[in-house]
């Protein structure tokens, strides 16, 4: 039996034009959702993998490819969607004859699968905000509809993308850390997939270390949002996606803002025994995020190996002590304590409206306890992110990527450094060993 406040939330935000193709949709309590938009190939590796994993959850997980487009891509996505339902519809209809070798790998596995046409004439995303986010979003709010309610495990939502590859103990590490920590919502770890290009792979690398040091310096500032927001590593109860009421609809940086939802109104757990694989390629399928990043990098349009400065880090560190440990003060004592932190952290705070912010929360609050909820909610990830931007833009200029690591290591008291001769960019290897303390403390 659907529980009333997955009906009430399907009936208030889910779209209704759209279902789940599939052979057996009994006994599911964990669902993998994969959008994807000319993915043919990577589609096939992905089903690779998830059939080389422990099998021990396979009877009670539904692997959902969510195949989409707009109604104005080209031809050639078009096409290539419509391969993709092929390919996806003779493993649900267990059709052998198709020549195909991982139809018969998926039928012999045990898994379940199943598929969501938004590509074909007449089930097309909108034009307006058909993407990632509405794609992510049409395959989680139809999971809550085949979950087996009656099963008193965990039932998990799962973000993947279609260029991933997974660990063999990702599935089970994932079902069991839900189960037996009894997580809300988590994030599992992740490493970028290098290439054989070495230019390539310095791309992912430069890349990755930017993506990982934003959330070390997160960690060293004890922000409640040191999150690492990719899509692939993501997942959630269907308890906490309803009342976050669901995945956005945004074309991109959907798993920014889901991720920022969640860390508002639930503990985000870390999955460290089991790791994602995303593709490091370059793509045109979001306007940020890494396909834009590594594009960029290959283009050799600006200088990619630069990092926020660590004082950046230090300042939002003494802010948010100040900001948690007094409870209950006007908004100019608050105000006061930033302007001896930093004089642009001042300005930034007046210029969010933080005087006219700070008296809501005290009107809109009735305990110490809701006081600390609000101000986690307001100083959001979002807000987080502004406030380092604001810096770099008035105070403190980005700095090469190398010395700022150094820096930052220094601050958390580590004493591993990678060797290096001078401070502009040192050789891919040294690169590397940069990259892999960073995914140790990460």
């Amino acid at each position: 039996m659907i529980p009333p406040s997955v009906i009430e939330y399907l009936k208030k935000y889910s779209l209704s034009h759209w279902q789940i193709e599939s052979n057996k949709l009994s006994g599911i309590e964990n669902v993998i959702i994969v959008p994807a938009i000319s993915e043919y190939k990577n589609i096939i590796n992905l089903l690779t993998s998830i059939v080389e994993m422990d099998s021990k959850y396979f009877d009670s997980t539904l692997v959902i490819f969510v195949i989409n487009n707009i109604a104005s891509s080209s031809i050639e996505i078009k096409l290539e969607n419509k391969n993709t339902l092929s390919l996806l519809r003779s493993i649900v209809n267990k059709d052998l004859g198709t020549g195909i070798s991982i139809v018969e790998k998926i039928l012999s596995s045990g898994i379940k699968l199943g598929f969501i046409d938004a590509s074909t004439i007449g089930n097309e995303l909108p034009e307006k905000n058909g993407g990632v986010g509405l794609a992510r979003k049409l395959g989680m709010d139809l999971a809550l509809s085949i979950l087996d309610f009656k099963s008193s495990n965990k039932k998990i939502l799962v973000c993947l993308d279609a260029d991933c590859t997974l660990e063999k103990n990702y599935l089970t590490e994932v079902v069991q850390n839900f189960n037996k920590r009894n997580l809300s919502a988590a994030v599992v770890d992740y490493k970028h997939k290098l290439s054989e290009d070495e230019k390539t792979n310095k791309a992912i690398i430069c890349y990755e270390i930017f993506l990982r040091y934003y959330v070390l310096g997160l960690i060293y500032a004890k922000s409640d949002y040191a999150i690492h927001t990719i899509g692939s590593t993501m997942m959630c109860d269907y308890e906490s996606y309803i009342k976050v009421e669901g995945m956005n609809k945004k074309k991109a940086a959907e798993d920014f803002y889901f991720l920022q939802k969640l860390a508002k109104n639930v503990q985000i757990g870390k999955i460290n025994e089991t790791t994602v694989y995303p593709s490091g390629r370059k793509s045109w399928r979001v306007p940020f995020g890494t396909g834009q990043r590594i594009s960029r990098y290959l283009s050799n349009t600006q200088n990619e190996y630069l990092l926020y400065d660590p004082k950046t880090f230090n300042i939002l560190k003494k802010w948010l002590e100040v900001f948690y440990s007094i409870v209950n003060v006007k908004a100019d004592i608050y105000l006061n304590y930033a302007k001896k932190i930093d004089k642009y952290l001042f300005d930034f705070l007046i210029e969010q409206n933080f005087e006219l912010s700070w008296n809501n929360i005290i009107v809109n609050s009735y305990s110490d306890k809701q006081i600390i909820i609000q101000k986690k909610r307001w100083f959001d990830g979002f807000r987080t992110l502004k406030l380092v931007h604001f810096l770099r833009d008035n105070s403190f200029p980005m700095k090469n990527m190398f010395n700022a690591i150094d820096e930052m290591l220094n601050l958390i008291g580590t004493s591993s450094y990678p060797a290096r001769i001078d401070t502009s960019i040192p050789a891919i290897e040294v690169q590397e060993e940069y990259l892999k303390i960073l995914r140790e403390l990460t």
